[in-house]
């Protein structure tokens, strides 16, 4: 038995599907409130530190997107969902390392978090081997600080600036530019991140009317990311449960 071991107790199966029912009523209420379709939003499973029987048990659920935010975690963890039969799709949403790419390719299908050039030239470079393109999103920056992680939107930096990501990958061959990813800076407001971030992908998608995806909001705040646009909501705890603090 690994410690991904794809085998899940009765208990935890039922627990989950209790947990998934109240987020897909989350997300639909919030859909409805914000006039749009429940089908325009796509519930990530954020997985990180549970086994790969959580995963295989919500597939079983009917959950189709599933994230990883460590490659040394990420890797043999989807190894061993596929081991059990089981194919999620499998989003890459952590900061990504440029000697990380060519693991993540083998297994991701959508990588969030492309913050510089030279990451998305790296990520272009480890995709080319693929039999299909890898889609990616470019990670924003909604303060400005990049020390976080994020391209800095109205930059003209050649490596961090957001434009000169979005033109990195819009027009690297192997990817997709998908659309953009954020995570609510410390010490705003859910509501002033989140229109932020509306505005930068307007005006993003001005330039590349392709780039439709928005991946914003966690389990405290998705309403209010359903509200200003997100198509995608990453959900780890109100799903999995409070998990143990990573060393």
């Amino acid at each position: 038995m690994t410690q991904y071991d794809a085998t899940v107790r009765p208990d935890r199966r039922a627990e989950l599907a209790a947990a998934l029912g109240q987020v897909r009523s989350r997300i639909a209420d919030a859909c409805l409130a914000a006039g749009r379709d429940r089908s325009a939003v796509t519930m990530i499973a954020v997985t990180k530190t549970y086994p790969a029987g959580d995963v295989v048990a919500l597939a079983g659920l009917g959950v189709t997107d599933v994230g990883e935010n460590r490659d040394q975690e990420a890797a043999p963890k989807a190894a061993e969902v596929a081991a059990a039969g089981v194919a999620p799709r499998w989003h890459f949403i952590g900061q990504l390392q440029r000697n990380k790419c060519r693991s993540v390719v083998r297994y991701a299908d959508v990588v969030h978090s492309v913050d510089s050039v030279r990451l998305a030239g790296a990520l272009a470079r480890a995709a080319a081997a693929r039999d299909r393109p890898l889609e990616v999103l470019a990670q924003v920056s909604i303060d400005g600080d990049p020390a976080r992680g994020g391209a800095v939107p109205d930059s003209a930096d050649p490596d961090r600036g957001l434009g000169a990501v979005t033109g990195a990958l819009a027009g690297s061959p192997g990817v997709r530019f998908a659309g953009l990813m954020a995570v609510a800076p410390l010490g705003w407001e859910p509501e002033r991140a989140f229109a932020r971030l509306a505005e930068v992908a307007a005006a993003v998608r001005r330039d590349h009317p392709g780039a439709t995806a928005l991946s914003a909001g966690m389990s405290a705040d998705l309403e209010i990311a359903i509200r200003f646009g997100a198509t995608h909501v990453r959900v780890g705890s109100a799903l999995l449960g409070m998990r143990p603090t990573l060393r």
